[in-house]
C-alpha cells in the first residue's frame, strides 16, 4: 500500500496505540552503503579481468541529467553530502528475506544523509524517519514518467513513487541542501556482506525478540550474521515505544559496530576474501552516475577511510508524533532548520537541535 493510500485518520488530539510492525509490510534497513563502497578499494588494486567484472556490477542512475539545474546550489567547501537509501523491492531474494508478495514495487525504508565534513576526518549522520509526513515535489523518474506532487504523504513515497531521483529532489526540497551523491543498497547485498565481513560483534543491554524480524537475542554480546543483523536493523517491536524512531536508534548503534568491524577485518591477508567482499559490496549497491565506477568509488571510499565511529555525530531530523495519527511524525521545522543551516555551512550540529524531540526511547538498547 502506497502512503498516499495509506489510511490516515485526523481527530485533534487523537489517541491510539503504537502499531506493531507487520511481516508483509514495510521493513527498514539499514544502508551504510559508504562502508560497502570502502570495501571496493580491491578494484584499484586487481587485474583487468578483475576490474571489469567488478565495474560490470555497479549499477547508477544519472540523478544529475534527471534534475537539471533546478536544484540547491553545490557548496565549494570541501565538505560532501550524500543521500544512502535501503531499497526492498519485493522480488527475487528479497522477496524471500523481506517476505510479501512479488509485486515489482519498490520501497525505501531507511533513508540517511551523510555529511562529510571537510578534511573527511568527521562526518554527521541524519536519519530521516520514513513516517514522516512531507509535502512530495512533483518529480520525473528514471523513464521520463512525470509524477505530480503530493501533500501530507509519507516520506518514503518518494521513491516508491518516482524511484532514486524523486527521493533526491525530495530530501533537496526538504533541506535545501544538494546532494552531491546517491547511494543505494537492498536486503540480499546487506545480508551477503555482513556474513562476507564475517559477522559484526554488539552488545544488546536487553533482550530482543521479534517474531516480525524473526529476531532472538539475550542480553550480551553477540557475533551477529548476517540474518541476524538484517533482523536487528529492520527490528521495531519489542524495543523503545515500538515506533520508527527506536528502530533507528538501533540502526545508528549498528552502524557504528560495522564501521569498527570494517575497520578491523584482515582483508589484506586474503586476496580471495578481498574479492569477495568488493564482488558482494559492488553487486548491492547503487550509485549516481558519478560514482557509477569501481576507480570512482574507489576515490570516493579513499576519502572516508579516515573516519572511525567515534568520529561520526548520529541523530535523527527532529520530529514530534502527529497528535492525529500516533504512527506518523511530523517534522519540527525550527528544530530540523538548525541541522540544514549547520551542514550547509559545514559546522557541528548544535545540540539544541535535538531536544525535545520525539526519541522512540531505543538509545542503548544496543552498544559496540
Amino acid at each position: 500500500m502506497s502512503a498516499e493510500s495509506t489510511p490516515n485518520p485526523r481527530i485533534p488530539g487523537g489517541k491510539g496505540s503504537r502499531r506493531k510492525p507487520r511481516s508483509r509490510g514495510r521493513k527498514g534497513l539499514l544502508v551504510m552503503a559508504w562502508v560497502a563502497a570502502g570495501i571496493v578499494v580491491v578494484g584499484g588494486t586487481g587485474a583487468g579481468y578483475v576490474y571489469f567484472k567488478l565495474n560490470g556490477n555497479i549499477k547508477s542512475v544519472d540523478i544529475d541529467q534527471v534534475l537539471g539545474s533546478a536544484r540547491p546550489s553545490k557548496v565549494d567547501n570541501g565538505s560532501e553530502n550524500i543521500l544512502v537509501l535501503g531499497s526492498d523491492t519485493r522480488s527475487g531474494s528479497n522477496k524471500e528475506l523481506g517476505g510479501g508478495t512479488d509485486d515489482g514495487s519498490a520501497r525505501s525504508d531507511t533513508a540517511m544523509i551523510i555529511h562529510v565534513y571537510e578534511g573527511h576526518k568527521k562526518a554527521a549522520v541524519v536519519s530521516i524517519p520514513r513516517d514522516t509526513l512531507i509535502n512530495r515535489p512533483e518529480c520525473t523518474d528514471t523513464d521520463g514518467k512525470r509524477h505530480d506532487a503530493a501533500s501530507d504523504v509519507m516520506f518514503n513515497s518518494a521513491y516508491t513513487t518516482g524511484g532514486a531521483a524523486c527521493a533526491v529532489k525530495t530530501v533537496e526540497s526538504m533541506t535545501d541542501i544538494r546532494m552531491d551523491h546517491y547511494l543505494e543498497v537492498d536486503f540480499s547485498g546487506f545480508e551477503k556482506l555482513v556474513d562476507e565481513l564475517g559477522g559484526v560483534t554488539v552488545t544488546t543491554t536487553k533482550a530482543i525478540k521479534d517474531t516480525d524480524s524473526h529476531l532472538d537475542l539475550k542480553a550480551g554480546t553477540h557475533e551477529l550474521t548476517g540474518a541476524q543483523a538484517l533482523g536487528l536493523v529492520r527490528t521495531r517491536h519489542g524495543v523503545g515505544d515500538g515506533s520508527d524512531l527506536g528502530r533507528i536508534q538501533l540502526q545508528q548503534a549498528f552502524i557504528k559496530a560495522l564501521v569498527k568491524q570494517v575497520k578491523s577485518v584482515g582483508v589484506l591477508t586474503s586476496p580471495k576474501k578481498l574479492y569477495d567482499l568488493a564482488d558482494t559490496a559492488t553487486k548491492a549497491v547503487t550509485t549516481d552516475s558519478d560514482l557509477g565506477s569501481v576507480n570512482s568509488l574507489v576515490s570516493f571510499a579513499g576519502g572516508l577511510k579516515g573516519i572511525s565511529p567515534s568520529d561520526m555525530t548520529m541523530v535523527t531530523m527532529p520530529v514530534r508524533y502527529d497528535p492525529a495519527n500516533p504512527n506518523r511524525v511530523i517534522v519540527q521545522e525550527a528544530k530540523a532548520k538548525q541541522i540544514w543551516t549547520a551542514l550547509e555551512n559545514d559546522r557541528a550540529i548544535p545540540k539544541s537541535a535535538t531536544e525535545g524531540t520525539a526519541t522512540g526511547q531505543a538509545k542503548g538498547v544496543v552498544t559496540s
